[in-house]
């Protein structure tokens, strides 16, 4: 199954990488237009130029610009020529954002608005689009100019909406603006990817619609997590989820402020963000932000959000921070491989998002879409951790036809016509795993599945408006026959969590179903069911669900559980850890050469021996590898060289 590698290039159609930071100089923060300082500018970039980076991402601050609805300020525009002109100079290039708007913690308006609606009403997105158009007429022949961003995070400023008609009507005229002043550069909105198909929540925005008219799409990723595997790998899930809809993926903001995490954890999460990121798809990154601003603690929003002050790549002296250093070894890391000339291979695993995700359907609720969210990005990272390099099929889009393995985690709703046509996979030679889950609240509380008993083998036993709570506060599977990578009487423990609705199993009995395994009870909780060339697989209790709202849970034995349906249904892995606390995948040159990134979730040093299906590993050097040492949450980076 593909996954995206799409790229931005350049006019010539060579790959472009944007590898920066979000900018605002020292001296002002979003006010810095009003004291330019060149020197302390050149300073500031260089900083980043000396640390592997090739681009900034620059904002004209609205209110400052665009001080009248048909005027723009002569002044600012001359600092910002100036700002590019030194960009130019150290060789780096920025992306000037237009409607600016929000910013970190704060909206400002130019002083004209008067409250006027920013998507409906006519005046005022004319406004916005004559404004963009002006920027561009002005900018868009200076070589510094890498791309142009349509807004600072809209759906904040714009405030959340869900008329997604007049949101995308909006977004269409200004980026036409962009286009009909001569903007031949990438364009995309700079809303931070924050549409429903990648939330479950409605603000009017529609990622699929951004990609349509935008160049790339660019998510704002700062995640607030109970379990630390996850927080690393928050970004990454929606890189993966932004990539389905075809277009270059740039993690246009994601960091850390130094008040909420310490310089070595710091280090530690731009690591992890960085490559994990780019397993999933990333092609470009900007870390906010440049600079701390303790000399602005007066000034609003330092004022009074007092830990945006420190988010900076280096502090308020200039000195690097432990991230920016990461970042550096990061830039090498992509030098050494070309990573421009690179892409994912394809992959075997199917993860199936529902389309209860995105889509609102008669008689739902919102809270649906908050269920596959979650119990999908728990599967999507064991899977990675079962080194099974899953892909994602949105449900949207019609399943993809082409994986040995598709997984469809803690499911309570998938639409009729899609039960049958994984069934049809089944029958050509796939493996379906389904595991079962009612939702996690009281509504229709039940599995919404065409055929659950056909499908699976079995006669479930259900009493209507009841659930089968699960009565232990571990779930143990035993297997009854060996599965896959696991052998008759392996065991596989499971921390039971979920609402007094979600906590439940689904009481089954065979019929035709052979039990893989059962529960601490005896229950059949494991079945397969064999359909023509391939089979279906039933778990009974919501893993991935259960997994998902439990705290400090990973690595857990779902990525041992996936580990086997991936040996059962042949998937295949050139190079796997058997260790879930390492996950695998590989990135392949043009030219031939194989890649493959080691990357530990372990608290402590670890040292593992990869299987390697065909050839031999060797560091970046050239010596062959047989075991590797990560250190605590360490990633390597080897290349494969096969026979």
């Amino acid at each position: 199954m593909l996954r995206n590698s799409a790229r931005l290039t350049d006019a010539d159609g060579n790959p472009v990488t944007w590898l920066g930071a979000n900018y605002w100089s020292r001296t002002g923060g979003p006010l810095m237009w009003r004291s330019y300082d060149p020197q302390v500018v050149e300073e500031e970039l260089l900083a980043l130029r000396d640390h592997g980076m090739n681009v900034t991402r620059s904002f004209y601050y609205w209110p400052d610009f665009m001080p009248t609805p048909h005027t723009v300020d002569e002044e600012k525009c001359a600092h910002f020529a100036d700002f590019l002109d030194r960009h130019r100079a150290l060789g780096m290039s920025t992306i000037p954002t237009f409607i600016v708007g929000h910013m970190s913690g704060e909206n400002w308006d130019p002083s004209w608005r008067g409250g006027r609606d920013l998507y409906t009403d006519v005046w005022m997105v004319a406004r916005q689009a004559w404004f963009a158009g002006e920027m561009v007429r002005r900018f868009k022949d200076h070589p510094a100019v890498a791309g142009w961003l349509v807004s600072n995070e809209m759906p904040i400023y714009g405030e959340a909406t869900r008329d997604r008609e007049s949101v995308s009507s909006w977004a269409q005229i200004v980026v036409d603006a962009v286009r009909a002043a001569g903007g031949t550069q990438p364009v995309s909105l700079g809303d931070g990817a924050w549409g429903r198909e990648n939330t479950g929540h409605e603000n009017g925005f529609s990622v699929r619609h951004s990609a349509e008219i935008c160049d790339f799409l660019g998510p704002h990723v700062y995640r607030m997590e109970d379990d630390p595997v996850r927080q690393h790998h928050a970004a990454a899930w929606v890189c993966e989820l932004t990539g389905t809809f075809g277009r270059p993926v740039v993690l246009e903001e994601f960091g850390v402020s130094s008040d909420f995490v310490s310089g070595d954890k710091a280090a530690r999460y731009y690591r992890q963000v960085l490559h994990n990121t780019l397993l999933a798809g990333a092609t470009g990154w900007i870390a906010w932000n440049n600079t701390d601003y303790d000399d602005l603690r007066h000034q609003p929003p330092y004022s009074h959000h007092a830990f945006e002050m420190h988010f900076g790549l280096v502090d308020r002296h200039g000195r690097p921070k432990p991230q920016l250093r990461e970042f550096k070894e990061f830039t090498e890391v992509l030098e050494r491989v070309g990573f421009g000339h690179t892409s994912r291979p394809d992959s075997d695993t199917a993860l199936v998002v529902s389309s209860y995700l995105d889509t609102p359907y008669p008689f739902t609720r919102e809270e649906d879409g908050d269920h596959v969210y979650s119990a999908a990005r728990q599967a999507w990272v064991a899977g990675r951790l079962a080194d099974l390099a899953p892909a994602v099929t949105r449900e949207s889009d019609g399943l993809a036809d082409d994986a040995r393995l598709y997984l469809v985690p803690s499911a309570k709703q998938l639409l009729s016509p899609t039960w049958y046509a994984l069934e049809d996979r089944a029958r050509a030679g796939a493996t379906v795993y389904v595991s079962y889950c009612p939702g996690a609240h009281d509504e229709q509380r039940g599995p919404w599945y065409a055929h659950l008993d056909e499908l699976f083998g079995v006669r479930h036993q259900l009493e209507y408006g009841l659930v089968d709570p699960i009565e232990d506060d571990e779930v143990v599977l035993t297997f009854t026959r060996a599965f896959g990578s696991l052998p008759e009487g392996a065991k596989l423990t499971f921390r039971a969590a979920g609402t007094p609705d979600s906590r439940v199993f689904l009481p089954v009995e065979p019929d035709g179903a052979e039990v893989l395994a059962v529960d601490g009870r005896g229950r059949p909780a494991l079945l397969l069911r064999r359909v023509g060339e391939g089979a279906t697989v039933l778990c009974t209790y919501p893993l991935e669900h259960m997994a998902a709202v439990t705290p400090r849970v990973n690595p857990e034995d779902t990525a041992v559980l996936y580990d086997a349906l991936g040996a059962y249904a042949g998937v295949r892995r050139p190079v796997a850890v058997a260790d879930p606390r390492v996950a695998v995948d590989r990135l392949v040159h043009e030219d031939g050469r194989t890649f493959v990134w080691l990357v530990s979730q372990a608290v402590e040093e670890l040292t593992v021996k990869p299987a390697v299906g065909n050839g031999t590993l060797h560091d970046l050097d050239g010596a062959a590898v047989d075991a590797v040492t990560l250190p605590a949450y360490g990633v390597r980076v080897l290349e494969l060289r096969t026979a």
